[in-house]
């Protein structure tokens, strides 16, 4: 039984770098789609994250 943990563990170790580059580019990509889609809704990237407002709207004071 301990063997088997053992084995296991130790193929978890082996493995988890090899799938470290995947989720990162698998995670970036997500967050790239994610950026294209705000910019489709009129989102921009400014701090604070703000919608566009059309130009030719009235400003309300």
């Amino acid at each position: 039984m301990k063997k088997r943990l053992l084995l296991y563990v130790g193929m978890l170790l082996l493995v988890s770098p090899l799938l470290s580059g995947c989720w990162l580019l698998a995670v970036g990509g997500a967050g790239a789609y994610g950026g294209y889609k705000a910019k489709e809704e009129g989102y921009t990237l400014r701090n604070p994250v703000a919608k566009e407002k059309p130009e030719n709207q009235e400003r309300k004071e």
